[in-house]
């Protein structure tokens, strides 16, 4: 079983930023990526961001340059820097990963949501 607790949610006035974190717990072998979602009430969860075990990331569009995915795996802990926050940015922000048991197995699992509020 593998724990993942997002925080770091907030206020925020537009232009300003924040970071997210995520930290993982409990027990696997490795890591195979992690990603940060996110979800306005009503709509479909969509992907922010992710990066893998090698390091590689990618982005969605509407937050290229203005978001950064990474991740301590001495701290087992991902993060989501946010910087020039708009006000569609609002929205609950999630962090997933798929992780690999001592069996081989891949799981993925979810944190419980943070909230980031974008307004003036």
């Amino acid at each position: 079983q593998v724990q993942l607790v997002d925080a770091g949610g907030g206020l925020v006035q537009p232009g300003g930023s924040l970071r997210l974190s995520c930290v993982v717990s409990g027990n696997f072998v490795s890591v195979v990526s992690m990603r940060w979602y996110r979800q306005v009430l009503g709509k479909s969860r969509d992907l922010v961001a992710a990066i893998t075990k090698s390091g590689v990331t990618n982005y969605d569009d509407s937050v290229k340059g203005r978001f950064t995915i990474s991740r301590d795996n001495a701290k087992n802990t991902l993060y989501l820097q946010m910087n020039i926050l708009k006000p569609e940015d609002t929205a609950v922000y999630y962090c997933n990963g798929d992780f690999v048991d001592v069996s081989g197995t891949t799981y993925r699992y979810w944190g419980q949501g943070t909230q980031v509020t974008v307004s003036s």
